[in-house]
């Protein structure tokens, strides 16, 4: 089914915005919600659009369905691309996700050289503290507001 011409946008601003985080960093879902809410509302796509547990989960929508290299070698954004495993949850853990998602996604992190621990619970936890990124604009609009 084609996207709307909103969705589209989300789709593309969602990728476009993880492109931004830096190698060997990563940030939370709803950071990323916060920088394009920011955004969304300085372009006035949608004005009322406020930063809430709605594109939070969007965000994580988006990287759900971003299409593998392998399978969609010409479209824009792909797994190639998009460094998807760089986005988690505002806890500092990999949100679980199938049989075997959270430790493909830690396995990215540490080839960055990102150290990728174990909680309490089992859960795969990064320190926040020393990987992550939480800028108050993405990179590419501070480069325009200069």
């Amino acid at each position: 089914m084609p996207r709307s011409d909103e969705a589209e946008w989300w789709f593309s601003a969602v990728y476009e915005a993880v492109q931004e985080i830096p190698y060997g960093k990563v940030t939370s879902y709803g950071h990323i919600a916060r920088l394009l809410g920011r955004r969304e509302q300085s372009v006035s796509i949608k004005p009322q659009a406020k930063y809430d547990i709605e594109m939070i989960r969007q965000v994580g929508v988006c990287l759900k369905h971003l299409p593998s290299a392998a399978a969609s070698p010409t479209v824009p954004f792909h797994d190639g691309n998009v460094p998807w495993q760089r986005v988690i949850n505002a806890k500092g853990a990999i949100s679980p996700r199938g049989p075997t998602g959270a430790t493909r996604q830690a396995a990215a992190l540490r080839r960055e050289g990102v150290q990728v621990s174990r909680g309490n619970l089992g859960e795969l936890t990064i320190d926040f503290g020393i990987y992550g990124w939480f800028p108050s604009m993405l990179p590419s609009e501070a480069a325009e507001e200069s």
